[in-house]
C-alpha cells in the first residue's frame, strides 16, 4: 500500500529553550517529520494569528503537505511523537500556550473517524489561521464533506 498525502496544520506560541522562537519551532517540526520518515512535499509561509481561548500569546501558524502512511492512525502517532520531541505536554487547560500543535486537516483518502481522530478536522472550515496557510500550498484540495476547495472555503471566511 502506498503512502497517503496529508494536509497538516502547524502552530506554536511558545519559545523552545533549544529551538528558539515559535517560527523556528515550526521549522524544527518539519525537520523532525522528515526524520520520522515523512516526505514534506510543500510547506506554507508562516503567518501570525491571535490565539483562541485563554492564551494571550500570538501564534505562528503554517501548513504542510506530507506523504506518510500506511494509515491516518500511524500518521497521527508520528505527529504526536514530533510534538513530544518539541516539548509538547498533553495536560492542563485546553487551548493554553503550547510549544507545538500539529493537526491532520485533510487526507488524500477522504474521510476518517474513530475515537481519537476525525478527518477532515471538524473546525478547520472556520479557522483563518488554518485556511490561509493551507491555501498557499493546496488551494484546489477539496473538502470531502462539502466538495468545496480550500480557496472557496477561505473566500467564505473573507465575506
Amino acid at each position: 500500500m502506498s503512502d497517503d498525502l496529508y494536509l497538516v496544520a502547524l502552530g506554536s506560541n511558545m519559545r523552545h529553550r533549544r529551538f528558539g522562537s515559535p517560527r523556528r519551532v515550526l521549522a524544527q517540526a518539519l525537520d523532525f517529520m522528515q526524520l520520522a520518515g515523512a516526505v514534506v512535499l510543500a510547506a506554507s509561509p508562516v503567518i501570525r494569528s491571535r490565539p483562541i481561548g485563554p492564551s494571550d500569546r500570538e501564534f505562528a501558524n503554517a501548513a504542510a503537505i506530507i506523504r506518510y502512511g500506511p494509515t491516518p492512525r500511524a500518521t497521527l502517532a508520528m505527529l504526536q511523537g514530533v510534538e513530544m520531541l518539541c516539548g509538547r505536554q498533553r495536560r492542563g487547560q485546553k487551548w493554553r500556550a503550547r510549544v507545538l500543535d500539529l493537526d491532520i486537516i485533510l487526507w488524500s483518502g477522504g474521510i476518517w473517524a474513530d475515537t481519537d481522530l476525525v478527518i477532515p478536522h471538524p473546525q478547520f472550515r472556520t479557522r483563518d489561521f488554518v485556511l490561509r496557510p493551507a491555501c498557499a500550498i493546496a488551494p484546489d484540495w477539496r473538502d470531502p464533506l462539502t466538495g468545496l476547495t480550500l480557496a472557496h472555503l477561505a473566500a467564505r471566511l473573507d465575506r
